[in-house]
């Protein structure tokens, strides 16, 4: 009983904290967006831009270092890649805007883009 008393601020602490994490959490789970396209970066230079509802199997970079993506059923994933560890395609897939996949040994990252991708820089009245 006398540790209770001692650690009571302690104890409001944490929960206030739990509570703060667990309203966080929610607040991210309510906002995020499916993402609108996938783009690849190689040596952080823009390769290419595919739209998130496509169906796309392609072969990412040249000669020995090269990371297979897919894109199906809104979501976009590395199947294969020639680096050692892996982490790329054992990161799963990706379908929210914000969401990325990085090959570090190849320098590739893939992100996932909010909203549509639009080809009009400006309008003019």
């Amino acid at each position: 009983m006398n540790w209770l008393k001692s650690h009571r601020n302690d104890m409001l602490l944490v929960a206030a904290l739990l509570v703060l994490g667990g309203a966080l959490a929610l607040f991210l789970y309510v906002t995020r967006e499916t993402g609108g396209y996938v783009s690849v970066q190689i040596d952080g230079g823009a390769v290419t831009e595919f739209p998130i509802g496509d169906n796309v199997r392609v072969v990412l970079g040249t000669g020995e270092q090269t990371n297979t993506l897919v894109i199906e059923d809104g979501t976009a994933r590395v199947v294969e890649a020639s680096c050692p560890d892996q982490i790329c395609v054992r990161q799963g897939a990706v379908r929210y805007a914000g969401e990325s996949i990085v090959c570090l040994p190849h320098r590739l990252v893939i992100t996932v883009e909010g909203g549509q991708r639009d080809d009009v820089d400006a309008t003019v009245r």
